[in-house]
C-alpha cells in the first residue's frame, strides 16, 4: 500500500524514469514485504525548483540527487525501515548509477483507515491487508 513520490533533477527518458521506479518498488518488496502488484508511484523531474543542502550532516550531495518520499501504513520496525533505506540506495547505485550520498528518502506513516484504493471505500479500515497480518 505504499504511495511513492520520486523527484529527480534534470531530464531522463521515460525508460530511465520507469527503471528508477522499478528499483524503488523492488526494494519495498524485498525489504518490507509489500506485494509485488502493490505499486503506486509519481515520478517528477525538476530543475532549479528542486532545492537541497549540498552538505547537510556532512554528506556531500550533487545535482544527481534523488528525493524519495514513501507514504505507507504504520507498524514497521526500525530495523525494517533501515533495511528499506539500505536496499533502495543499493539498488539505485548498482543499477542506475546513483551515488548513495545522493539518495534522500523520507517515510511518512499513516493509519490503515486513511487509505482508499478506489470506489470511495476504506478497504483496510476494518481488516489489515494480508501482508501486514504476518
Amino acid at each position: 500500500m505504499p504511495f511513492v513520490r520520486i523527484s529527480l533533477k534534470g531530464n531522463r527518458s521515460e525508460k530511465e524514469r520507469l527503471s528508477i521506479g522499478d528499483c524503488v518498488h523492488r526494494a519495498l518488496v524485498k525489504a518490507i514485504g509489500i506485494p509485488k502488484g502493490d505499486r503506486f508511484q509519481v515520478i517528477t523531474e525538476h530543475n532549479s525548483d528542486l532545492v537541497y543542502d549540498p552538505d547537510y550532516l556532512n554528506i556531500h550531495r550533487t545535482d544527481g540527487i534523488i528525493m524519495i518520499q514513501i507514504t505507507l501504513a504504520s507498524g514497521r520496525t526500525v530495523e525494517l525501515k533501515k533495511a528499506l533505506f539500505k536496499t533502495v540506495a543499493e539498488f539505485l547505485a548498482s543499477e542506475q548509477g546513483f551515488r548513495k550520498e545522493d539518495v534522500f528518502i523520507n517515510l511518512l506513516e499513516t493509519s490503515r483507515e486513511n487509505w482508499s484504493f478506489g470506489n470511495g471505500i476504506a478497504q483496510y479500515a476494518e481488516t489489515p491487508p494480508p501482508h501486514l497480518n504476518k
